[in-house]
């Protein structure tokens, strides 16, 4: 097999493939055994009638045609694996010239990763925020505790934000109850809008036995665009009384016998908290900070059909769609800059990695581990898969390449972070 691979952009190639047909033997294997199963030819059962009869009662035509079909996409993949081309999107093929029994010519033209030079990412520095543990870090997090442990006391008085109130709620449209908006006795912390928009604003202030209304406008279901009336009667208001923080509640609500333990231990548990930050925050300069250092020119076919495909039924404002633009367009590039440091170091994927990751993911589509790789299997998503893993393995390597500083200056050790990991699980 013969490839002449045309730059039609640095973006687009067009390969021009001549395959002899000792190339095809396959793929005519394959065509015969696939008509035979489909003609009846008396004398012959299905899938035992011989390749010269098929030729001669279905005609050479149609097995050409079927071995044709079957080839080109084989042919084209290897092509671009030994012409070194990376396609990122669906090619377009045209066969050109068929010579029977002689040699095929077809050509695709394709999308592809272009040619760039890797930014260096061995000693690349970043920054990252300092493990600062407040004070007032340390008593949101005990009074959040307390919170825990703490006395609802019934006041009469008008609500405020951090009350507790126990009300019924009442929707209607014309008159007429709507059932997803209609409940009664539940208990609400005022001023965390956890409700529906407009309720925080419209019962602050109230009492017990008090009703306010407000109208709620649904963006779609049943009752999408319209108006309901929604009434809220305060049954009660409710202020917590939380426990004195000393030993005796030390002892209570955690394993310290004093309040000086259970403070080192919040304080602990902070700073662990807060290097887990610092994971996080490297892995997203190192990643930016590579992404900034190279120019590479993007394949607009691919960042296009994503657009299409993701604004396909109309929804979202000209800041939304220049936001996703921006988004894929950094998506790609990385997958571009990481695919090849990939390479570079020709990391591989083994069964233990893509189990985890399977074990990882899986949760997101409400599946089983099992029955995600069986998923993968039917749709031919695992290779998908595979890349996803060996990118991430690449930003690891840039990761412990660069060198990461706090912003006080200090060198953070992100190896230590596993033991963090542990001592929070």
């Amino acid at each position: 097999m013969q490839t002449n691979v045309e730059n039609l952009s640095p973006t687009k190639v067009k390969m021009t493939v001549n395959a002899e047909f000792t190339d095809l033997k396959h793929a005519f294997e394959h065509a015969y055994a696939a008509i035979s199963k489909q003609v009846n030819i008396p004398g012959f059962r299905k899938g035992k009638v011989p390749a010269s009869l098929i030729d001669q009662r279905v005609g050479r035509g149609v097995v050409l045609e079927e071995a044709v079909n079957h080839a080109v996409p084989e042919l084209y993949e290897q092509a671009a694996v030994e012409s070194n081309i990376f396609p990122v999107g669906q090619p377009t093929i045209e066969v050109t010239d068929i010579v029977d029994r002689d040699h095929i010519t077809f050509t695709a033209e394709v999308e592809v990763r272009p040619d760039f030079e890797l930014p260096a990412y061995s000693g690349l520095k970043v920054e990252v925020d300092a493990v600062i543990v407040a004070g007032r870090d340390i008593e949101e997090q005990i009074d959040s505790l307390r919170k825990r442990f703490a006395t609802l006391i019934n006041v009469d008085r008008t609500a405020r934000n951090g009350d507790l109130l126990l009300v019924d709620i009442k929707g209607e449209v014309d008159g007429e109850a709507v059932e997803d908006l209609t409940a009664n006795a539940l208990s609400y912390e005022l001023g965390t809008d956890g409700m529906l928009p407009g309720f925080d604003a419209a019962v602050l202030g109230a009492a017990a036995g008090e009703e306010r209304s407000f109208v709620f406008t649904p963006e779609g279901g049943e009752h999408g665009g319209e108006g309901i009336l929604v009434t809220v009667s305060v049954k009660a208001v409710r202020e917590r009384e939380l426990p004195v923080l000393d030993d005796e509640f030390a002892m209570m609500a955690s394993e310290f016998d004093t309040v000086a333990g259970l403070e080192a231990d919040v304080r602990r548990r902070l700073e662990r908290l807060k290097r887990l930050e610092q994971g996080y925050q490297a892995r997203e300069r190192v990643q930016a900070a590579l992404l900034d250092a190279v120019d590479i020119p993007l394949p607009e076919g691919v960042l296009a059909a994503e657009y299409a495909e993701h604004f396909n039924d109309g929804h979202g404002d000209a800041e939304h769609e220049a936001e996703f633009k921006a988004s894929q367009a950094r998506n790609l590039k990385a997958q571009f800059v990481f695919d090849k440091i990939a390479e570079a170091e020709q990391l591989q994927v083994n069964d233990q990695e893509l189990s985890a990751w399977l074990v990882q993911q899986a949760p997101r589509y409400g599946m089983q581990p099992q029955q995600l790789a069986d998923t993968l299997m039917q749709n031919g998503g695992v290779q998908m898969a595979i890349q996803d893993i060996r990118r991430a393995k690449a930003l690891e390597v840039a990761l412990k390449a660069a060198q990461v500083v706090d912003s006080k200056g200090q060198v953070v050790d992100l190896d230590a972070l596993d033991e963090d990991v542990a001592a929070l699980s």
